[in-house]
C-alpha cells in the first residue's frame, strides 16, 4: 500500500485491523461552529476550511473486517454502517471525530466502544448498490432516530486536488476519540480516495437533526460525493501525548 500521499507517518508497530469501506455516499453540510463546539472534546480544535465548519453523514458497507492475522467471518465481518463525523485538529494532525456510528453489528457495537471509545449505536440498517445508485436506511432499534434515502451518480473518476475542499473532507488518516477519560488517536491508512459527484433524495433524517448543528435543510446537503471504496489498515488507539 502506497504511503507517499500521507500527511504524517503511520505508527511503526503493526496495524490491528484490516477492512474495506465500500459503496459510500458522502453528504456534507456546513454547520454552526458554536453549536458544533459542544461535541468537541477538550484538547481538540474544530478544523475549518476557509473559516467554515462541516459535518459529514456517510452511509456505507464495512466489509471483511478482521484482525490483521485472521480471516473474515461470514455474518460478522461485513455489515452496514452510517456515521456522522466532523473534522478536528491537534498539533498539526487533522483527523475525524465521530458524533455517532450507527451499525447493524452487535459485536462491533459492543467491542468498539470498549476498545476505542467510539460512539457506536446498534441500529437496523441497510446499504445497497445498483447501477448508478446507492440506497441506505438506518433506524435505532427503539425507533427513535433514522436516516433513509438514496443517491444517484454518473462517475467515480475524481481525486482531490491540493488545497481543495474535497481534500479537506476526504484525505484524513486518523481519528480522535475519548477512551477511559483520555484523549486518544487512532491511525488509518488507505489509498487516496477516488470519487465522483452525486445527487441525493433524503426521505427521513431525524438522525442528523438529533445533534442540532444549525443546518437549515436536513434533506439537502451542501455537497454530495460517492465512492466505490478503499481497503484500509487501522491501528489501535493510543493516548495523545
Amino acid at each position: 500500500m502506497r504511503s507517499d500521499h500521507l500527511p504524517f507517518p503511520m505508527p511503526e508497530r503493526p496495524h490491528s485491523l484490516d477492512q474495506e469501506w465500500k459503496i459510500l455516499t458522502f453528504m456534507h453540510w456546513e454547520v454552526d461552529p458554536l453549536k458544533l463546539a459542544k461535541f468537541i472534546p477538550e484538547g481538540l480544535d474544530i478544523d475549518l476550511y476557509e473559516g467554515k465548519a462541516y459535518v459529514g453523514v456517510i452511509p456505507f458497507m464495512m466489509t471483511n473486517v478482521r484482525p490483521r492475522i485472521a480471516f473474515s467471518v461470514p455474518g460478522i465481518s461485513t455489515f452496514p454502517e452510517i456515521n456522522i463525523r466532523t473534522y478536528v485538529t491537534r498539533d498539526g494532525k487533522s483527523g475525524v471525530l465521530f458524533l455517532t456510528l450507527e451499525a447493524q453489528s452487535l459485536i462491533t457495537c459492543s467491542y468498539a466502544p470498549r476498545a476505542y471509545g467510539l460512539p457506536y449505536k446498534y441500529s437496523l440498517s441497510k446499504v445497497s448498490a445498483s447501477e448508478g445508485e446507492y440506497s441506505w436506511a438506518t433506524r435505532r432499534r427503539d425507533g427513535s432516530y433514522e436516516l433513509v434515502g438514496e443517491c444517484r451518480w454518473d462517475r467515480q473518476t475524481d481525486y482531490a486536488g491540493p488545497g481543495t475542499l474535497e481534500e479537506f473532507l476526504f484525505e484524513r488518516y486518523c481519528l480522535y476519540t475519548v477512551h477511559r477519560g483520555n484523549l486518544c488517536i487512532a491511525y488509518t491508512q488507505h489509498e487516496p480516495w477516488k470519487f465522483g459527484p452525486g445527487s441525493v433524495q433524503i426521505k427521513s433524517n431525524s438522525l442528523t437533526k438529533e445533534f442540532d448543528l444549525g443546518i437549515d435543510d436536513l434533506y439537502q446537503p451542501d455537497m454530495v460525493h460517492v465512492s466505490e471504496g478503499v481497503y484500509v489498515k487501522t491501528w489501535s488507539a493510543e493516548v495523545v501525548q
